[in-house]
């Protein structure tokens, strides 16, 4: 096979494919075998015509038709391999030559990424947060804790305040209406969740059990029924009970309940290697993304706008995987958040066009740099796929190479290791002052 590339325009390629005649004819004959088993001719059992006669019978040009379809795709991924360009879209095929015992030429246009002009990527200041952590870091761990422990026992006397959590009934009124979903029995809301109407929750402070109250709000804006969004509303509410939390001392039979530690000090030496090593974790990823961030300001390139579609179709995809897993679909997020696919799609576009921005210089990077994945690196990353899937390494391979991810794998490895390359090379600078 001969093929060669020709950049035609600023991101478009034209290929020039030539596949021989050998291997058209060895194309033929499986189209031949694939028809024959699908047409009838008088005389003969279905798929045992020879091929002469559906050559006659259906065409020679629907033979070459299917063979051509046999032949391109395989053909075309070669040559994008052996000159090295990298499609971003579908091709358009135009076949050139085709007929039976002649070579197949066909040409292939296809946009391809954009060439990235890269500025300075080392030596570049990069700030490192600070990963120290405080006896106050560690205290308010142990308090987080305490609260999570904590009981909730009624108070017999006494009113709301807040975290405590009232159970309550109430009706709600619109232009003294009461709505449809607006009224509920023994309900437990905690003061200060957020969970209701802005403004709801405080205005239960100070209220005691058994009184009533009115409780005046307006509705948000952007409030998922329509018929309610934006208007003023009155919640007659009672207060029938009021639980509030009782916290345990910190001391060593807290730290033996809530833990596998026998001793108070001891968990908090736990605590603190743990928020150590989350600082310490924080700290990589900050550096990591301030390096990337710094080289792509370095970098000029004019990004397709189907890179940025792609970019925001897969971020939807995995918004819609990570809904369903709490079962829920986009449209019904779409319907109780009142918004719309278009709009979640402009949200996402400026973060997509940033990701594939940096994406892109990466890549340049790693070719300036001659970064690559190795073998064994892919096979560690396809082990770690079959470990979590808990299927065979070898048949994850195949599994990957017939879906053509394999690409991929190599593309994200190389890519890692260019971020550590930009981190080996950067001048970080430790940022002394706490968040």
């Amino acid at each position: 096979m001969k093929a060669t590339a020709e950049r035609i325009e600023k991101n478009t390629v034209l290929l020039e494919i030539e596949v021989e005649t050998e291997k058209v004819d060895q194309a033929m004959n499986q189209a031949y075998r694939k028809i024959v088993k699908q047409v009838n001719i008088p005389g003969f059992r279905k798929g045992k015509a020879p091929r002469s006669l559906v050559e006659r019978y259906v065409g020679k040009e629907t033979l070459f038709g299917e063979a051509a379809e046999i032949i391109v795709p395989e053909a075309y991924m070669q040559a994008l391999k052996e000159t090295q360009t990298e499609p971003i879209d579908q091709p358009k095929i135009d076949i050139v030559q085709g007929e039976p015992g002649k070579p197949l030429i066909f040409k292939a246009t296809v946009e391809v990424k954009p060439e990235v002009t890269l500025g300075e990527y080392k030596g570049l200041e990069v700030k490192r947060p600070a990963t120290d952590v405080s006896d106050e870091d560690v205290q308010a761990e142990l308090e987080r804790l305490q609260n999570r422990h904590a009981k909730l026992v009624t108070i017999e006397e006494g009113e709301v305040q807040k975290d405590d959590v009232a159970i309550i009934d109430f009706t709600g009124y619109v232009d003294g209406e009461a709505f449809e979903g607006g009224n509920a029995e023994n309900y437990s809301l905690t003061i200060g969740s957020g969970a209701f109407i802005p403004g709801f929750e405080d205005q239960l402070i100070g209220v005691k059990v058994g009184e009533e109250k009115d409780v005046n709000v307006t509705f948000p804006q952007e409030y998922h029924a329509e018929n309610l969004a934006g208007k003023p509303a009155t919640f007659k509410v009672t207060v029938k009970e009021i639980k509030r939390k009782e916290l345990a001392p910190l001391d060593d039979e807290f730290a033996k309940d809530v833990s596998e530690f026998d001793t108070l000090e001891e968990l908090k030496s736990d605590i603190r290697n743990k928020l150590k090593e989350a600082a310490e974790t924080r700290a990589k990823s900050a550096v990591e993304n301030g390096v990337v961030e710094a080289v792509a300001a370095n970098a000029s390139v004019e990004i397709p706008e189907i890179m940025v579609d792609q970019k925001v179709d897969e971020m939807l995809n995995n918004v819609g995987h990570r809904l369903a897993q709490q079962g829920i679909n986009l449209d019904q997020y779409f319907k109780y958040t009142n918004t719309s696919i278009d709009d979640m799609r402009q949200r996402m576009r400026p973060d997509a066009e940033k990701t594939v921005k940096n994406e892109l210089v990466l890549d340049a990077i790693a070719r300036a740099e001659n970064i690559q994945a190795s073998e064994e690196e892919i096979n560690e990353e396809i082990q770690k796929i079959a470990t979590y899937v808990k299927q065979d390494a070898e048949i994850v391979r195949k599994t990957l190479e017939l879906q053509g991810e394999l690409g991929h794998i190599s593309q994200d490895i190389a890519r890692r290791k260019v971020i550590s390359f930009l981190v080996e090379n950067a001048n970080i600078v430790e940022d002394t002052t706490r968040a």
